[in-house]
């Protein structure tokens, strides 16, 4: 039995992976620690297991393995770093980091200490995605020439979001660095890493930090990535388009199907591609590499190009200008 330590229920997600480290039979959670002592010694009566106040304290205790962390983004460094020096295995909310340095930083951590990272990252791992990456690999859809991918909601409009998704200082932004991290490493996995990142932040709701927005990514064979995201759509789905020399895949306008029309086909008509079976969630993935002692290699790879894609975009967005990505310090 792997004994984990929830590391804060800052994020929205937080029950979510506690309901994956319950549901799971080789996981259960030891103990709770939060930034927010009330909170944390809520969900520790919610659960029947101790509320450790002092994060230390919990990451020096022997009856735990391994620490769930759903901290404030701006802790992320301090609070992984410090685990993995406890050698504690560690499963995080993305994004890892907002900045490259502080994601190496953790990277590095983990390494150093030989335990077992992992990033949730959902949506590489879901049906659709296979399915769509099945039919780029057939060559339908010939060169890729641009992919666009879009989530957005309703959340800050409607005022449902936690007042804390606001916080510039705690979040590292707004609806791209929340919502937009799906997009991101999507167009990431069918484009690949770009050369720069152009981004326009729009601020509908008056908030602290952007609600709707646009990153764009430049490659240097003429592709072209778009990633958007919004918390002041009420009914606007999940989507995503591929066009190429050959042809053009759709899905969610609106309807969860993907529909493909390639010259490769003799009528030429769109026709539906089934999509297909999930690959394992990410905390699923985690336990099993704590337990064989293999590398998440490919979550953590797209982990950190996750963030160096989110520091280019912020700071593009902030500078008004094209930021390419060998200009980030690693």
């Amino acid at each position: 039995m792997i004994r984990i330590g929830m590391l804060s229920y800052w994020h929205v997600h937080a029950e979510d992976y506690t309901k994956q480290v319950l549901g799971h039979p080789n996981t259960e959670i030891a103990a709770i620690w939060d930034e927010l002592p009330d909170r944390g010694a809520e969900k520790a009566a919610k659960y029947g297991v101790p509320f450790i106040a002092n994060l230390d304290e919990l990451l020096a205790r022997d009856d735990i393995d391994a620490v769930v962390v759903d901290a404030p983004t701006n802790m992320h460094r301090d609070v992984m770093v410090k685990a993995a020096r406890a050698g504690k295995h560690i499963f995080t909310e993305k994004v890892v980091a907002t900045t490259v340095s502080e994601a190496n930083e953790i990277a590095a951590a983990v390494r150093d200490a030989g335990v077992k990272l992992a990033v949730s990252l959902p949506r590489l791992y879901d049906g659709y995605t296979q399915s769509i990456l099945e039919v780029i690999d057939s060559g339908k859809l010939g060169q890729l020439t641009l992919a666009r991918v879009r989530l957005s909601h309703n959340g800050s409009t409607a005022n449902w979001l936690p007042p804390h998704f606001y916080s510039k200082e705690q979040c590292g932004g707004g609806a791209l660095i929340d919502l937009g991290c799906h997009p991101v490493y999507l167009v990431r996995k069918f484009l690949g890493l770009p050369e720069s990142v152009s981004a326009t932040f729009g601020f509908v709701s008056g908030r602290e930090v952007e609600d709707n927005a646009v990153a764009v990514f430049a490659y240097p064979n003429g592709a072209v990535g778009i990633a958007e995201a919004g918390f002041v759509n009420s009914h606007s789905p999940f989507s995503i388009e591929l066009h190429g020399t050959d042809g053009t895949l759709l899905y969610g306008f609106p309807e969860e199907k993907i529909l493909v029309r390639s010259n490769q086909d003799s009528e030429k008509v769109w026709t539906e591609v089934p999509v297909g079976d999930r690959l394992p969630f990410a905390f699923e993935q985690w336990v099993g590499h704590i337990e064989s002692g293999t590398e998440a290699t490919e979550n953590i790879a797209f982990a950190l190009d996750l963030t160096t894609l989110m520091e280019a975009a912020n700071r593009s967005a902030a500078e008004g200008k094209s930021v390419r990505l060998s200009d980030l310090q690693g």
